[in-house]
């Protein structure tokens, strides 16, 4: 969103929220929640329609999968806010061609899964089904991606999951959460009124989910790539992940942003994968 329809909508639920603290607080969750892109784009179909797709269900959500079979090891892919399965694109083709067996999911209200909000715990569960249906080896996840994969694994300790990677990583909700509030100039009316909700819908606050701290309950094998020049994500998150896991591989890279989108990157990726 541009600044000046930030400010607008940041004053206008501020002041609504002196009448209605609670209208304001779900209307400023429903914002928070609801991502403004990552629909599948028509120069994204070609790739995406060379995969076989199968749509599962998790509550009221239809989670499109996708499945280019071959007959190595099985990695999953879970994109991040605002993106679908078509930004695997370049990766997805130098996996297939060392014969892994690839899954993607596109996350609820993105790509072609339905819905029209998102959040991570959501997400979680959406790579939880995900994984019961498809029984993947390694887990890759980017973004918000790579979060919710972390708490699937510290909510379900799968066993038979022998990897995870990270790219760019948010760890602490509360982060996330305080960089929005700070983006739209919320007062502390909304920003309380957030937290609550949180509490209300999750049985926990915000501070509750923890990569980092979830990562001291994570035995898995996990290499973190974070960029130190990463704008949307801050380099110490992955940094107070990588302090709190027994079986972290740390790659700090410069340059790449928070995309990681780099052959570089894919390299460090597919050198863990074959380790």
């Amino acid at each position: 969103m541009a600044n000046s329809i930030i400010k607008i909508i940041g004053n206008s639920l501020n002041a609504i929220s002196y009448i209605s603290p609670k209208y304001a607080s779900d209307k400023a969750l429903d914002l928070f929640a609801t991502p403004r892109k990552g629909r599948v784009l028509e120069n994204q179909k070609a790739f995406l329609d060379s995969a076989k797709t199968h749509q599962l269900k998790y509550e009221d959500f239809n989670i499109l999968t996708y499945n280019w079979k071959s007959t190595g090891k099985t990695i999953l892919l879970a994109h991040g806010w605002e993106s679908n399965t078509h930004r695997w694109e370049v990766l997805i083709n130098q996996l297939r061609a060392l014969d892994y067996n690839v899954i993607a999911l596109d996350a609820p209200a993105h790509g072609a899964s339905s819905g029209k909000q998102f959040n991570a715990v959501i997400y979680s569960e959406c790579i939880h089904l995900t994984v019961e249906h498809y029984k993947p080896d390694i887990i890759i996840g980017h973004s918000v991606g790579g979060m919710a994969s972390g708490f699937y694994q510290n909510k379900y300790q799968n066993k038979n999951l022998e990897k995870l990677i990270l790219l760019g990583a948010p760890s602490e909700f509360t982060g996330v959460f305080k960089r929005y509030v700070d983006m739209m100039g919320y007062n502390k009316r909304i920003e309380n009124g957030l937290n609550n909700l949180v509490l209300e819908r999750f049985n926990n606050l915000p501070s509750y989910f923890s990569l980092a701290n979830f990562a001291k309950n994570i035995e898995t094998e996990t290499l973190i790539i974070h960029d130190v020049e990463d704008k949307i994500i801050p380099y110490n998150d992955a940094k107070l992940i990588v302090e709190n896991h027994k079986k972290a591989t740390f790659i700090s890279t410069t340059g790449y942003g928070h995309g990681l989108r780099n052959d570089v990157v894919n390299n460090h990726i597919l050198e863990y994968i074959a380790s």
